[in-house]
């Protein structure tokens, strides 16, 4: 949610307001929420569906579960019935909710029951609430029903409380989105006696249950889950409509309890304090720390302390939040209101009355700026503090004092001198203070706060001294010189500290500008990176960078995690981080050093996440003592991991939907193969069984041709049988790699000789014409592959071409290449085909007939050209239907001198 809300003028948040108008334009949903099943909630659905139906809204049911239930069936009875959809899986047929149907009806309110529930494969959506989301989008209002234990981040709790880990979730994001949710409540006892008697599950299912899940103990837990999501999202709720209408907060609707820390030790102890307050409201707390520009400047044991407190915060059950500001009071005042604290608690004032005269104290502008939020001043204590400090065992190491600033102070005092005495015979005395005023104000902007301020004393001296009566004293004998002096004295300490610290605020604004452009050039690069490796590379040299630590990535593998990259590099790590990372992976939180959890690793061990899973687990150390990291680097580590755990998550979700794609991919072949094989194999064997079986029978009666006949189909068959496993052979070599060319120079023509003459028996139906030039350079290739190149196609054409056409080849040199052509007479490619009839095992369909073949005799002839550096393309005639393939091969460097090509025996 946004900080404010509103901004200075008072206007409502914008964020608040985009939500706002976003859902204007949606359906509303309403969910009927229930602490388990049974309790009544498909039963209340239509209930106020009939009530809506009984004012005259248009109200159908999309898909309700009666479960037999005689209740349910007569609250069905009235309603219009959008029939469901039948989907086909596994050879059954199932039933899903036709959303199309609804949407097209688009009927006022639609009733879906089981929201959280998995549609069928081959659906639109693989889960209900992606239909319901669909169909709110069209504008239409939806009543849908929802069980507790379905809901995404209370699923691990209740698999601890029923030992029952239930497979179908809905995001909370659905929850919090509705505009309407109502909790159906059943006390344990009402719903035991509704299992007894068979309204839930018939008997014997009933009282399994009861014994398992439905026992007393599970349903009270259920049941306070349901209660207190649905007091959340109510709480949550209010909050968005507070910053919808600009609305100041807090409403005391419920009790929210925030503790203003610091890098002081007390604040430790109000951290217990504020828990111990939220405890006895039973409310929700949290922590805030207002980051100012003096935060930078603190000393490590303080910066220590301050990350140790907002620690403890979050290992007490509160919300550790930092952000920047100024104005430390009103800004605390503001996320009070944005965020609906209606307490605040903050420390004693621990300054003396004169220095929060001068100074100021935030604990009095609390309660000045307040207004309707109560104030608790806690005393809180140094002793109760060191406990928190947690590790924050050495004292902060001591700064060596710099004295370049000062020397550089002293030099612009001196250049104002300098000026000072040029100009004393054109100016009046007091003018010339202006000069050493330049001085401190150059100094507060270059140097900072404390050598301005030494400068601002510094150049009151040396004014008195040598500009004021009497020279060269630091008496003062003149009334009107004494109060010039303690005016120009007041202005250069004002001005030294006024400059300082804007001169500290632009320093933050730099660091913080720089941190804003370090992120997005981040975000830029994991967008444009393709792989896992250089995103992990790219995460470990980002974070080691900006938070000046030692980086390990680590990502899941086999069971366990190991080290996917690091910076600098390093891929082993000692047994005590091995338990550390691997804990911090397997329950998703902190682990190692300064963790609760083995502390003695050498690094800290923190889980990358998204808003779906854990992605990895990153491992940090440095060589500082005490915690590794500040509140300001924590909350720049989160922000680089929220980016990186996305990137990563991305990356996976690529491979996956790439390995899904291989895998559906495998089985249209493994299909493709089993189909081929049991026609291919089945059919030439058929005839091979028949011939051989007639000639066993009828062989010594059958007359010389009819012999022969068989036999000549037995050769044949056989022949067709070879030609099909030799293509699986040659199909698995190019599959694996393995195929490798045996190259040789060699005129095409021959090579187009030979290929016919095998082909002679597949064409001998056809008409072939052949046009090869005898100057055609020689081609460097494997003479075996490029015959059966030629034999695929010619066994391709002569399928599909009818019987007399005229199967042409020819060839022709194009400078660096070779092209052979082959053109026939049949039907064509079809256009949508082009692409993919070089598939394996693709076969062009003409509507339901398929020729013969296997869908492999191309696929290998563009593996065996490609092989063999050339190119194959198939296309289309243009003067009549037919296809063509045209081969390019690449003429070779040397080319040797010709002696002419050999066509003998060609037709």
């Amino acid at each position: 949610m946004p900080d404010d809300i509103r901004d200075k003028e008072g206007r409502p948040s914008p964020d608040a307001l985009l939500e706002t108008a976003e859902r204007e334009g949606r359906g509303r949903l309403k969910i009927f929420l229930g602490a388990a099943p049974g309790v009544g909630k498909t039963y209340e659905m239509l209930m106020s569906g009939r009530a809506r139906l009984a004012d005259g809204t248009d109200v159908v049911i999309g898909v309700v579960e009666t479960h037999g239930r005689r209740e349910t069936l007569a609250l069905v009875e009235g309603f219009e019935i959008v029939p469901r959809k039948a989907v086909d899986y596994k050879g059954r047929s199932l039933e899903e909710m036709d959303l199309d149907a609804i949407i097209a009806r688009h009927p006022a309110l639609v009733l879906v029951d089981e929201l959280a529930h998995t549609n069928a494969p081959g659906s639109r959506h693989p889960k209900r609430y992606l239909d319901v989301q669909e169909i709110l989008g069209r504008g239409i209002d939806v009543y849908t029903t929802l069980n507790i234990q379905h809901v995404e981040s209370l699923n691990d709790i209740v698999a601890q409380i029923t030992r029952v880990t239930v497979r179908e979730t809905v995001p909370d994001l659905i929850i919090d989105r509705a505009d309407d949710v109502e909790i159906i409540d059943l006390t344990p006892d009402d719903l035991i006696k509704r299992l007894h008697e068979g309204k839930v599950y018939v008997p014997t299912t009933a009282r399994r249950a009861i014994e398992n899940y439905f026992s007393p103990g599970n349903l009270t837990a259920l049941r306070e889950l349901a209660l207190r999501r649905t007091a959340q999202r109510v709480d949550e709720q209010l909050l968005t409509h507070m910053q919808a209408h600009a609305i100041e907060g807090p409403w005391a609707a419920g009790d929210r309890v925030l503790v203003a820390v610091d890098e002081h030790p007390r604040s430790a102890s109000l951290v217990r304090y504020a828990r111990r307050q939220a405890d006895r409201l039973r409310c929700p707390w949290a922590a805030l720390h207002v980051e100012t520009s003096r935060s930078a400047n603190l000393p490590d044991a303080d910066k220590d302390r301050l990350a140790a407190t907002m620690r403890l915060a979050e290992q007490l059950g509160g919300e550790a939040v930092t952000i920047p500001g100024q104005a430390v009071a009103e800004d605390i005042v503001r996320h009070a209101g944005t965020h609906n604290f209606t307490h605040i608690v903050v420390g004693r004032p621990g300054k003396s009355r004169w220095r929060e005269y001068f100074e100021g104290s935030v604990t009095h502008d609390l309660i000045r700026q307040a207004g309707n939020i109560s104030v608790h001043v806690a005393s809180g204590t140094d002793q109760d503090a060191a406990l928190a400090s947690q590790g924050v065992k050495t004292a902060a190491p001591r700064r060596s004092f710099d004295l370049w600033p000062y020397f550089i102070a002293t030099l612009h005092v001196t250049g104002a001198l300098v000026v000072g005495f040029l100009l004393d015979q054109f100016l009046d005395v007091r003018s010339i203070a202006l000069v050493f005023l330049m001085a401190v104000l150059t100094s507060a902007v270059t140097l900072g706060l404390w050598p301005a301020l030494f400068a601002s004393l510094l150049s009151a001296g040396t004014y008195n001294f040598f500009f004021l009566t009497p020279l060269y004293t630091l008496d003062i004998g003149d009334p009107e010189s004494v109060v010039a002096f303690l005016f120009f004295l007041i202005v250069a300490v004002i001005a030294s500290n006024l400059t300082g610290r804007v001169q500290r605020q632009a320093a933050a604004a730099r660091e913080r500008a720089r941190m804003t452009e370090d992120l997005y050039l981040f975000a830029k690069k994991l967008a444009g990176t393709g792989t896992l490796d250089d995103v992990l590379w790219a995460t470990a040299f980002q974070i080691a960078s900006m938070l000046k630590v030692r980086v390990v990535l680590l990502l899941p593998e086999e069971g366990s995690i190991a080290v996917k990259a690091g910076y600098p590099p390093d891929d082993t790590l000692v047994d005590a981080d091995i338990a550390a990372a691997k804990w911090a992976w397997e329950h998703n939180r902190a682990a190692g050093r300064g963790a609760d959890t083995l502390p003695g690793a050498k690094r800290l061990y923190l889980p990358l996440r998204t808003g779906r899973m854990a992605v990895g687990v990153v491992g940090l150390d440095n060589d500082r003592q005490g915690p590794l990291l500040t509140p300001e680097q924590q909350r720049l580590f989160d922000a680089l991991a929220d980016q990186a755990a996305v990137a990563i998550e991305r990356i996976q979700l690529v491979a996956d939907v790439d390995r899904a794609r291989l895998a559906v991919e495998a089985d249209r072949l493994r299909s493709a193969l089993l189909t081929s094989i049991s026609h291919d194999l089945k059919t030439p064997l058929a005839g091979i069984m028949g011939a051989a079986g007639a000639l066993r029978e009828f062989g010594t009666s059958l007359p010389e041709e009819g012999r022969a006949e068989l036999v000549t189909t037995v050769l044949d068959e056989s022949e067709r049988l070879n030609r099909f496993i030799a293509n699986l052979l040659d199909m698995t070599k190019l599959e694996s790699g393995a195929m490798e060319p045996n190259y040789a120079l060699h005129y095409a023509g021959d090579i187009v000789g030979s290929a016919l003459r095998r082909a002679a028996k597949i064409t001998a139906q056809h008409k072939t014409e052949v046009d090869m030039p005898a100057d055609l350079p020689m081609l460097k290739l494997d003479p075996v592959l490029f015959e059966q190149v030629l034999f695929n196609l010619l066994d391709n054409a002569a399928k599909y071409a009818p019987e007399g056409s005229l199967i042409r080849i020819r060839g022709w040199a194009d400078g660096t290449s070779v092209a052979i052509q082959m053109m026939d007479e049949g039907p064509g490619i079809p256009q949508a085909d082009l692409e993919r009839i070089f598939d394996t095992f693709y076969r062009v369909r003409k509507g339901d007939h398929v020729r013969a073949g296997t869908g492999l005799g191309l696929s290998i002839c563009r593996g065996f050209v490609e092989a063999m550096g050339g190119t194959i393309v198939a296309s289309n005639r243009a003067d009549r239907p037919g296809a063509v393939f045209t081969i390019t091969m690449p003429v070779p460097a040397e080319r040797p001198s010709l002696d002419g090509p050999n066509m003998d025996g060609i037709a």
